[in-house]
């Protein structure tokens, strides 16, 4: 079974696999079998209730299904003796808002940066997931510019009826301020499209202080919004608010945006070249990600094909999604129980089918072996009790993998000591 030890991480308790090794500050440790330094984040008490344990279900899901280059991999996962769910990623080397705190990015940082969120979006719509939560805290950097999205708490599938408390505010669309029930994935674009306006002027692009502050700058910079969008809004006093508000026209993007352009303008030589140069800008890119109607909005494919992305487009090496996500899952409404069960056995899928075969989810760091070893889930199962042997692998099995079909599984793994790898 795996052997834990516990180390203090500023003030926080961690329960790790004796795998990881020397924690230390923003919570990342060594990893000794990917050889490399791995992030490690707790997520404390996720059988609390079951709202808890259902969001640590589909977070667990998707770190699973979405592979991708721009979307954070999943390098390792396993609950403590405490019954705190551990996800293991690469360590990234910072986020987008500590880059931005230093001040404005050169354009040619920017336009890599949005190119690969772009990228990473595009993959997640198409499996119809919309991240919801797009910020730059939650995007990672590395030290060679690359760049991965992370933060899927509060992604969703795409349905009839979706909350509108979603996004931090000051990259929340429209739609969603409006209090509309059913909103697109276009939703990531304009956050996307906020990050990107933050990263070239060193500031939010509406600095609001509330929501009707930020709505409020939203119209001076894009002009009122159309009628019919309007009679989209359900609720009364939000309705009385936004007819409150004086009638602006849109803004000259190159007036409100001077100096995105000076930096990013593409310098061509062709003559018949000129007019792709008049649109080879930020600030062109920028009008068509903010943009009130989101028929009209431009989406994460569309935008990568902008001229202004032109040197890294690339539509052989921007891929989509080849299995659809199973999100029936979601649906249910179980006791904490069940959903406990259901999370354990998630946790037991990934430590056999995909870190025993070397299936890394992370698409940078390769382990070194063929195989990968892997521990025990936990070291108590889901009624507290103490799992002492390796024998003990078939109560977790029986206990929390009830929906497996038992003989198909004992010809596929038939002992716990091959499961583990141990000779």
């Amino acid at each position: 079974m795996a052997d834990f030890n516990t180390s203090q991480v500023m003030g926080v308790t961690f329960e790790i696999t004796s795998r990881l090794i020397n924690m230390a500050a923003f919570s990342s440790a060594e990893d000794q079998i990917l050889h490399g330094v791995v992030a490690v984040r707790k997520v404390t008490k996720p059988f609390g209730s079951s709202t808890l344990a259902k969001r640590a279900l589909r977070e667990i899901k998707l770190l699973r299904y979405l592979r991708h280059e721009n979307i954070v991999g999943l390098n390792d996962l396993f609950i403590s003796p405490s019954e705190d769910l551990y996800i293991v990623t690469e360590l990234m080397w910072t986020n987008l808002q500590r880059l931005i705190d230093r001040g404005p990015m050169e354009d040619a940082f920017a336009k890599y940066f949005l190119y690969q969120t772009l990228r990473g979006l595009k993959y997640v719509h198409s499996a119809g997931i919309i991240h919801r939560d797009l910020k730059p805290c939650s995007i990672l950097v590395n030290d060679n510019c690359d760049l991965k999205i992370s933060g899927f708490e509060h992604a969703r599938l795409q349905g009839p009826q979706m909350t509108g408390y979603v996004v931090t505010r000051l990259y929340r669309a429209p739609e969603i301020m409006l209090t509309w029930q059913k909103y697109s994935a276009k939703v990531d674009i304009w956050s996307s499209a906020c990050v990107f306006a933050e990263m070239l002027q060193g500031r939010p692009l509406f600095p609001a202080s509330s929501h009707a502050d930020q709505f409020s700058q939203i119209v001076k910079l894009l002009g009122s919004p159309p009628v019919w969008i309007m009679d989209m809004i359900t609720n009364s006093n939000t309705r009385g608010f936004v007819d409150c508000l004086p009638k602006c026209q849109r803004m000259d993007f190159a007036d409100a945006f001077p100096s995105f352009d000076k930096q990013g303008m593409i310098t061509l030589s062709r003559k018949e070249d000129r007019d792709v140069k008049l649109i080879s800008t930020a600030n062109d890119l920028l009008e068509r990600m903010l943009v009130f109607d989101v028929n009209e909005r431009i989406n994460a494919r569309d935008a990568l094909s902008h001229p202004y992305l032109k040197l890294y487009h690339d539509p052989a090496d921007e891929p989509v999604v080849k299995e659809t996500f199973d999100w029936s899952f979601d649906q249910s409404q179980n006791s904490i129980d069940t959903w406990k069960r259901v999370v354990y056995k998630e946790v037991w899928k990934f430590r056999t089918l995909e870190v025993k075969n070397g299936l890394a989810m992370n698409m940078s760091m390769k382990p070194k072996e063929d195989t990968v070893p892997i521990n025990i889930v936990s070291t108590s199962d889901a009624d507290g009790n103490s799992l002492t042997r390796m024998d003990d692998f078939d109560e977790i099995l029986s206990s929390f993998c009830e929906n497996f079909d038992s003989s198909e599984m004992a010809a596929q793994y038939p002992t716990a000591e091959s499961i583990a790898g141990i000779s």
